[in-house]
């Protein structure tokens, strides 16, 4: 516990953190500027959202190690590197997840809408995406989740971060660094689960919270 402490102490451990952090939250960010224009445009074509939804599902299945070592001979060491790869990696989860809300959103209600004079754009901005939204959150969850976890292994290709700590843990054999590394990174992925978690309802539609607990009776 007392090594732990320590290497909490130590006066790179805000810098590491910090990095992580900030190659997480851009690794999303870039990762939703991506995948939700491409859930949009593919959003009016069946055929168009079945094929990006199975692409996306390949991409799941990659490990992200595997991405990370494809970056690393196109785009050498360093943050940039680490950066892209998390991108590719937040874009699978988020973009299956937007596709899925807007392709279940009623014809009926579309049709209604369409009826009562509301543009192709006011549709989608103030009925479809409302009533994806939880889907699509749910998607953007389990991205900064996964996001959060795999910058772990960014220090493998000198993206730097709290991996770090975990690899200096094993070089040196002291576990109380394996161990700092490794609960720091936990307690980031349950922050961003709980935090994301909260933004998901708060953006669920009062109309679909109550069909939900009608649901659930």
């Amino acid at each position: 516990m007392d090594g732990m402490l320590e290497v909490l102490g130590r006066p790179d451990f805000v810098e590491k953190l910090t990095t992580h952090i900030w190659l997480s939250a851009l690794g999303l960010l870039a990762g939703l500027a991506i995948a939700l224009p491409l859930a949009l445009l593919v959003n009016r074509s069946p055929v168009l959202s079945n094929v990006a939804i199975n692409f996306a599902n390949v991409g799941r299945a990659v490990p992200s190690l595997a991405i990370l070592a494809f970056a690393l001979p196109i785009l050498g060491l360093g943050f940039a590197p680490a950066l892209v790869a998390l991108a590719l990696l937040a874009v699978p989860p988020i973009l299956i997840n937007a596709v899925t809300g807007l392709r279940q959103v009623s014809p009926q209600i579309v049709d209604a809408a369409r009826g009562m004079g509301l543009s192709g754009s006011q549709i989608l901005g103030r009925i479809q995406l409302p009533i994806a939204a939880p889907v699509i959150f749910a998607g953007v969850r389990t991205s900064a989740v996964q996001v959060v976890a795999s910058a772990t292994l960014a220090t493998f290709i000198g993206g730097g971060g709290l991996g770090d700590f975990i690899v200096e843990g094993f070089q040196r054999g002291q576990d109380s660094i394996i161990v700092a590394g490794a609960l720091t990174v936990a307690v980031l992925a349950i922050i961003t689960e709980v935090g994301f978690g909260a933004l998901e309802r708060a953006f669920t539609p009062k109309g679909l919270k109550i069909a939900q607990v009608r649901r659930a009776k």
